[in-house]
């Protein structure tokens, strides 16, 4: 290594389902925790990291404890364990135009040291469909 250049290890935080039949791996930093105020991520109360599926993020589900729900549009399905109930993704049903299937983890699902500083991203799902403006809270600040 050259003088004044720094390696920095990769990044890679890492998930589970109450009960651990499905996992999941996001590699790389996060950048932010989309919070959403539409009718199913309200509910759910899920914090979500995005990337594209097999390049950022990989779920592993060995055992097939997966089952999808799709509404709406029909462009996405949520994935939750079949055993403990647990929302563990959701997925594009179709890939994107470059060829990637866009797919988000719940950051809920993850060990809270490793994503406590991660910042939120609001996002007006509910209306408008925009990302609302930046505030200074991160997902710390919406564990209780």
């Amino acid at each position: 290594m050259t003088s004044g250049m720094q390696q920095t290890a990769a990044v890679t935080t890492h998930g589970s389902c109450h009960c651990g039949a499905v996992h999941w791996e996001f590699r790389g930093e996060i950048p932010d925790a989309t919070i959403c105020n539409c009718t199913v991520c309200r509910r759910y109360g899920v914090l979500w990291a995005y990337a594209y599926d097999g390049k950022g993020i990989s779920v592993d589900d060995r055992s097939g404890a997966l089952t999808a729900y799709v509404c709406g549009s029909q462009t996405l399905a949520f994935n939750f364990c079949s055993r403990c109930g647990n929302l563990v993704s959701w997925r594009a049903l179709r890939p994107s135009n470059n060829g990637l299937t866009r797919i988000a983890v719940n950051l809920r699902l993850a060990d809270p040291h490793d994503v406590a500083s991660i910042r939120l991203q609001r996002f007006d799902g509910l209306h408008s469909f925009k990302d609302l403006p930046p505030d200074a809270r991160t997902v710390a600040d919406v564990w209780f």
